[in-house]
């Protein structure tokens, strides 16, 4: 019994979109200030897929609040990042951190590169997320200075 001439096609469908799919993985780079699980703890996470810039979130407080921000476009040596409410934000990147201020802050705070995964064997494997701080780094910057 010989297949129909559009079936094999049909079988073979599941392995293109799949390629497809790989290729529009998403990546995220997640800096954080301050404590996980306090008041005082912020997070921003830095999104992209497709080799383009996507989402930027904001997180912050004990119940880890989130706000969706709009990119804002490039400053001097970082970028703008804005709240919904018009508020802005100037990100600069530091080495290996992020020093983010607005209008108001003589001193900008610092975020570091945050592991979003399993410790000690619990919790879930985030596949986007960068895996260490130079990568989120990168990530920020091909994506976030241009």
């Amino acid at each position: 019994m010989g297949l129909h001439p559009v079936k094999p096609l049909l079988l073979l469908l599941p392995l293109l979109l799949g390629g497809k799919m790989a290729a529009a993985q998403s990546k995220v780079a997640v800096f954080a200030h301050g404590q996980p699980g306090t008041a005082a703890y912020e997070q921003f996470s830095f999104w992209t897929a497709n080799g383009q810039r996507t989402d930027i979130y904001y997180r912050y407080g004990k119940a880890r609040r989130e706000v969706k921000l709009r990119y804002a476009g490039p400053v001097a040596a970082g970028f703008r990042v804005q709240f919904s409410n018009g508020h802005l934000l100037t990100v600069v990147p530091n080495g290996e951190t992020l020093r983010v201020s607005d209008a108001k802050t003589s001193v900008p705070k610092r975020f570091a590169w945050e592991y979003e995964g399993p410790i000690n064997g619990i919790g879930t494997f985030c596949r986007e997320c960068a895996a260490d701080a130079k990568e989120a780094m990168r990530l920020v910057r091909a994506y976030y200075l241009k």
